[in-house]
């Protein structure tokens, strides 16, 4: 029995596809207190665009689009002395983008539509992100439009709400109780300790050396600064239970449910892909070194208030996009800002057995491997690609929910 016409349409292979060759990333670090505290965002990026360029010295790389969210002058700078640092030529041009917490994604949409449309025959998209140098009280508006805060339209002055704020909307609007919260949290420590302990991060990781001095509880630096190499994760608590995400208090409100433990880990990280036609990967000999393939994203806008919900907009209408349903993703990978919206979005998806499955984040999410948003779109794709070459599988679905009210999705393909 032949595949529907939908399915059939986007498994079928063209020279036109647009295909990625790597998709890599640095381990992600806890903030402020990880092993990663004191890279700089264009530090860890450089780790990331030097392994690529060093995987696959033969290829002429075109443009970089970066995804960044906090750093200072949008990383554009930083980004490009990054670039230029480990060995690319001053040919290969860079911007940066950002989409919030979809940034990467975004530029990796960007870098496909580039591809695709023969504005550059390679290209490279990622994101990086520091939020030990650039979170906290430096991204805060703190002075904004008067207008604006002001404004009669709620979704305007709604733009600037905490992101905890909207956990605690989602939870009380669509009944997530805290206990479902503490429960999914747990389970996403689980799914990544068992992913690390397997090695199952292994082949997207590449290792960052730095500088790094250990700190107190108070933050205080403790002796001397030292040399290391930074090999994996550092968020994800082996053998964490439910019943102690049970003892943490609420972050946000003092009532709420969203506490430190069921939401996503304030992180520092890289991540990127090479993509290019395929095509052009036949041209250099590279058809067998395809991961996989980039079919499409799109983006669709929800209340500011209540952002988490995005990916259950965004998602059906990617599919429907392609005539697919969710029956036909093997794979998912949705972010896990908070254990409220991304229960929400289960239930709203009908993929609640599909995560019981473990066919939604399968190796844990946000909540355990943490959640540097300039570069976790690109962060995901990678574990979802690399996960697909193991696990099997033909499509991959990665998505997260956007600050000031969107949410992203994107279709992938195995080879």
């Amino acid at each position: 029995m032949s595949p529907p016409r939908g399915l059939a349409s986007v498994l079928a292979k063209s020279p036109s596809d647009v295909v990625i060759l790597s998709a890599l990333r640095t381990p992600v670090c806890r903030a402020y207190k990880g092993r990663l505290r004191d890279a700089y965002p264009e530090e860890m990026l450089g780790s990331v665009l030097g392994a690529l360029r060093e995987r696959h010295p033969e290829v002429h790389v075109d443009d970089v689009a970066v995804g960044v969210v906090l750093s200072e002058l949008g990383g554009s700078k930083a980004a490009r002395m990054a670039l230029t640092h480990v060995g690319f030529p001053r040919e290969t041009c860079l911007y940066t983008v950002n989409r919030a917490c979809a940034s990467s994604l975004q530029s990796i949409a960007a870098v496909a539509a580039q591809v695709s449309t023969g504005i550059i025959s390679v290209g490279i998209g990622g994101g990086m992100e520091s939020m030990t140098r650039n979170y906290g009280t430096k991204a805060i508006p703190v002075d904004v439009w008067p207008a604006l805060r002001d404004s009669p339209i709620k979704d305007a002055r709604d733009c600037i709400m905490p992101m905890g704020l909207t956990s605690e909307n989602v939870a009380a609007r669509y009944g997530i109780s805290r206990a479902d919260q503490d429960a999914f949290a747990a389970e996403s420590h689980i799914r990544a300790s068992a992913a690390r302990a397997a090695g199952r991060f292994d082949d997207e990781i590449v290792s960052v050396t730095t500088r790094f001095q250990e700190v107190d509880k108070e933050g205080a630096a403790v002796g001397a600064a030292q040399t290391i190499t930074v090999t994996r994760d550092d968020g994800i608590r082996d053998g964490i239970s439910v019943d102690a995400l049970a003892k943490l208090k609420p972050a946000f409100t003092a009532d709420g449910a969203s506490t430190a433990g069921n939401s996503s880990q304030v992180s520092d990280g890289a991540a990127a892909a090479l993509l290019m036609r395929r095509s052009t990967a036949t041209q250099l000999g590279l058809e067998r070194r395809i991961l996989g393939r980039f079919v499409s994203a799109l983006t669709a806008g929800c209340a500011p208030d209540e952002m988490g919900i995005g990916p259950a907009l965004a998602i059906p209408r990617l599919l429907a996009r392609h005539s697919l349903t969710v029956r036909d993703i093997q794979r998912w990978e949705i972010n896990e800002a908070f254990a409220s919206q991304a229960i929400h979005c289960l239930r709203e998806l009908g993929l609640e057995q599909a995560w019981e499955r473990g066919t939604v984040n399968p190796d844990g999410g946000a909540i355990a491997l943490g959640h540097p948003l300039g570069a976790t779109g690109a962060r995901m794709t990678s574990t979802l690609l690399h996960g697909m070459q193991r696990d099997g599988g033909d499509l991959g679905v990665v998505s997260m929910c956007v600050g000031t009210g969107m949410g992203m999705a994107g279709l992938f393909a195995r080879e």
